[in-house]
């Protein structure tokens, strides 16, 4: 199995814009770049992951090894699109995409998405159980999938993968669920924002 993990940023000047109501622009930058490093930290320890991709401008200060994803600049959906024709070009039987505002995230929450059976669709809900914060793909299988991320994407997902006739296993943990996007959600990063 060779698994890619694929985690989609912003620039953290331009991440967050939901906070500007609780934090200063300089705040908010600075809380993206730490979940970013945070969440490219646990994927690098996982063991079932063999190539770390970030989907995004620039690779920022983030290590040489981890491979830089073109970003189209037509929108993130796009973009996942041209990250899973690069996945399947470079022989990956699955990609996970994961986003870089989970602070909270573990080794063991990559784990469970890269160890979903073969031929199954892993998917990880917000804590809302609206939006996806984490998608595992099998491929080829899901070669043809259409992401669908924005509102409700989690019911879009689901209805994809049923169009698509590919199994479906939902990850339920803390580590995935408790992204950042509203001032309410801040105490989750607490750990990371500087006093």
């Amino acid at each position: 199995m060779t698994c890619w993990v694929v985690i989609p940023f912003k620039q953290p000047g331009q991440a967050k814009g939901r906070l500007a109501g609780a934090l200063s622009e300089a705040q908010r930058a600075a809380l993206a770049s730490a979940m970013l490093h945070h969440v490219v930290s646990v994927a690098s320890e996982a063991s079932h992951v063999q190539q770390l991709c970030l989907l995004g401008p620039t690779r920022l200060d983030l290590p040489e090894h981890i491979r830089l994803l073109a970003d189209p600049g037509t929108g993130l959906n796009p973009a996942l699109h041209a990250a899973l024709v690069q996945a399947l070009q470079g022989g990956a039987t699955r990609m996970i995409v994961l986003f870089a505002d989970l602070p909270v995230l573990t080794r063991q929450d990559i784990e469970l998405l890269a160890a979903a059976p073969t031929g199954t669709i892993a998917m990880a809900p917000d804590r809302h159980g609206t939006g996806t914060n984490a998608l595992s793909l099998p491929l080829p299988q899901a070669r043809g999938f259409t992401f669908a991320f924005g509102p409700d994407s989690f019911a879009k997902h689901h209805a994809e993968a049923n169009r698509l006739g590919i199994r479906i296993e939902e990850v339920h943990s803390q580590g995935l669920a408790r992204d950042i996007d509203m001032p309410e959600d801040l105490p989750d990063a607490a750990g990371l924002m500087s006093p």
